[in-house]
């Protein structure tokens, strides 16, 4: 069995390992308490059985109310799943992407960027800081996710049922960047020890010695000195990938699919929010580029400043330095993040992203509004 050191991580117990323990706690009493639901929704579509088509979809929708804790607590996890495990998949390619964005000599292309790892780091270095990846992202999409569905709730509610609709992409817009505000936080120390173990050689082997090594030589601060670049990289990147997501998936049902939505089988529905992810991941990737191009330079080099970014890489470098590689990489990503997270949804019984869903208020007023008009 090979020892602590020959694989790079520290054998002294971190803080961080007490807290991956409460977090498993944590999902063990969540996991029960989904046991239950799903027991709870086992019982009701039995005893619907009986009373037609119609009151067994009924039941079966009700096996988990929208918009409690608990639900809540299930769109986390099923973002905690679906982020962290494509950013792990898609771990080399942005490795490459970060080490040509803070040095471009070295790495001219993709091709090459490629090339030169292989050469100088085998197989085994396309996976640098894959354990930061996956804490990090695993916990920015859980904030993020769940955050996103508590936030849309808040403020359709503070909209009003008569202006809910209307203003529908505020909404998604607000609730995503709100959401985005507090997952950054959880990712900032993630993600500052993610760059350095992949882009300088030497500097640690993984999370476990990498984070400390941070606090130690500039303390907590150094973990949050690029909170602020990461905030403008993120916050308008989750703004265009939830608005722009919802939008696209309500047009496919509405002009493109020839039956609403939940007639649609869910393979089909899956198929839409993998489309739908794919194409707001483009606009995505354009709009936050130069925040990401950022936020790598400043991870890498201690003590810069944004102003050292903008006079090293240029405007031009900034906009457009990683590019072509990010929109593959973004595109791929954020697609597969909404086809993971709807297929959680579906397997634990909640309906997929995308579209409207109107408020019970809202609805019975369009309803006495109808009737009134009648």
């Amino acid at each position: 069995m090979a020892s602590p050191d020959k694989v790079g991580c520290s054998p002294e117990p971190l803080p961080l390992d007490r807290l991956l323990a409460e977090l498993a706690a944590n999902a063990e009493r969540l996991g029960r308490r989904w046991e239950a639901a799903l027991r709870k929704r086992g019982r009701e579509g039995a005893r619907a059985a009986g009373v037609g088509l119609e009151e067994g979809r009924k039941a079966d929708s009700a096996a988990m109310q929208l918009h409690t804790p608990l639900f809540y607590a299930t769109c986390a996890l099923g973002g905690l799943l679906s982020t962290g495990l494509t950013h792990l998949a898609v771990t080399p390619l942005d490795l490459v992407k970060c080490n040509m964005q803070v040095d471009p000599g070295k790495y001219r292309d993709i091709s090459s960027g490629f090339g030169v790892l292989l050469q100088e780091q085998g197989l085994g270095g396309f996976f640098k800081g894959w354990m930061a990846t996956l804490v990090g992202y695993s916990s920015q999409g859980a904030c993020k996710f769940g955050f996103y569905e508590f936030f849309k709730k808040c403020y359709s509610d503070i909209a009003g049922p008569e202006h809910a609709e209307k203003w529908k992409t505020f909404i998604y817009l607000a609730a995503s960047a709100s959401a985005e505000m507090i997952a950054d936080v959880a990712l900032c120390p993630m993600e500052a020890v993610k760059v350095r173990v992949q882009t300088q050689p030497g500097f640690a082997r993984c999370l476990t010695d990498g984070f400390p090594k941070i606090v130690q030589s500039e303390g907590a601060f150094g973990l949050y000195k690029g909170l602020l670049p990461l905030w403008g990289r993120q916050v308008p990147y989750t703004m265009v990938k939830f608005a722009c997501f919802e939008t696209i998936v309500e047009l496919v049902y509405k002009h493109a699919v020839p039956k609403p939505k939940d007639e649609c089988s869910k393979p089909l529905q899956l198929a839409v929010s993998f489309a739908g992810g794919y194409i707001a991941g483009v606009f995505c990737a354009a709009i936050s580029h130069p925040a990401d191009n950022l936020v790598s330079f400043l991870n890498n080099a201690k003590g810069g400043t944004m102003a050292d970014a903008v006079r090293t890489l240029g405007v031009w470098g900034l906009l457009t330095r990683g590019l072509p590689l990010r929109i593959i990489m973004v595109g791929t990503l954020t697609g597969a993040q909404w086809a993971t997270y709807d297929a959680f949804k579906v397997f634990v019984g909640l309906p997929t992203s995308g579209g409207f869903i109107p408020s019970p208020a809202a609805t019975d007023l369009r309803q006495v509004d109808h009737e009134k008009r009648s």
